[in-house]
């Protein structure tokens, strides 16, 4: 059993302007639930004010965890430093802008009834999502590459909402190597290979912010990356005792 019933792991760089609004907002969601919590901010080399605004929040809210490293790493390695260090029976990832909300919470743990990890998708049918046309398309067209390349049957892999038994935490967080953009698609590729469920569930979402072609062309050669290592050298496997390999 972990220490506390949840923990909450949230990336930051450069996020002086919202991170407390974050962590306040954070504890609002949360304390109604009764439960026994933690949050662990990632502080990956921010060059601005995050880490002092987080670790005063920290001084004030002993609940509060912050970690920190000197050079900017990626936002990938940030969650799996967090996670690594959490110690909750259930681990909960949530992007430091707080674009989604977080009245879903309850629900997402409970979903964990049915499943080894839930995962937040804009396709939901039930999904209320606002973002442009371009990002829209951007989206659509990176999850068809991920299900032909990866041969992950899921509609979205991308929102930064995700919820795991810590079982999965441990099994899962040790074998990944993506340490920038697409280490939400290396997670899910090796709960498959563990034959883990995921269970996707709707959110509510406002993407205000644009996408960069640079950060596009990223992610596609980090997918190319987790697909050579899963398909071509099949080093996952190598690092995983499987037994259900046969579909990849």
């Amino acid at each position: 059993m972990g220490q506390v019933a949840l923990s909450f792991v949230i990336p930051a760089y450069n996020e002086e302007v919202f991170i407390e609004d974050t962590l306040g907002t954070l504890d609002l969601a949360v304390k109604d639930k009764s439960l026994s919590y933690e949050v662990v901010v990632v502080d990956d080399g921010s060059i601005d004010n995050t880490f002092t605004k987080a670790l005063k929040y920290a001084r004030r809210n002993g609940h509060v965890k912050v970690v920190r490293y000197a050079r900017n790493t990626g936002k990938g390695f940030a969650i799996k430093t967090g996670f690594m260090k959490a110690t909750g029976d259930v681990v909960v990832f949530v992007d430091s802008d707080m674009e989604i909300g977080l009245n879903t919470i309850s629900k997402y743990v409970k979903a964990l009834e049915n499943g080894d990890i839930v995962i937040a998708s804009k396709w939901h049918p039930n999904s209320r999502v606002s973002m442009s046309l371009g990002r829209r398309i951007l989206s659509r067209t990176f999850n068809l590459l991920v299900r032909l390349l990866i041969n992950a049957n899921l509609k979205d892999t991308q929102v930064g909402l995700k919820v795991m038994k810590r079982s999965a935490v441990d099994r899962i967080f040790p074998r990944l190597a993506v340490k920038r953009f697409a280490f939400d698609v290396e997670l899910l590729a090796v709960a498959r290979l563990y034959g883990l469920k995921v269970v996707e569930m709707p959110v509510d979402l406002t993407l205000e912010a644009s996408f960069k072609t640079k950060e596009a062309w990223r992610m596609f050669v980090d997918l190319l990356g987790i697909a050579y290592r899963l398909r071509v050298t099949h080093w996952y496997q190598r690092q995983i005792p499987i037994k259900n390999t046969n579909s990849l």
